[in-house]
């Protein structure tokens, strides 16, 4: 993704995100989060970047 700054960007960068959120079974919403622990918001984050390496090997070995 070059620019994640555009509005598609983020909107695919949002999806991803909730994406990673279902994986790891956390319930997070559009808006406001305060309600969820920092774990809950690290394993999401955590899940994102685990997905991004795996992608990122498989664009290696392609």
């Amino acid at each position: 993704m070059k620019n994640v700054n555009s509005q598609q960007g983020k909107e695919i960068m949002e999806r991803f995100k909730m994406e990673a959120a279902s994986e790891v079974g956390v319930n997070l919403k559009n808006g406001y989060n305060g309600d969820l622990t920092a774990r809950e918001v690290g394993s999401v984050g955590g899940q994102m970047v685990k997905k991004m390496i795996d992608a990122y090997k498989q664009g290696m070995n392609s």
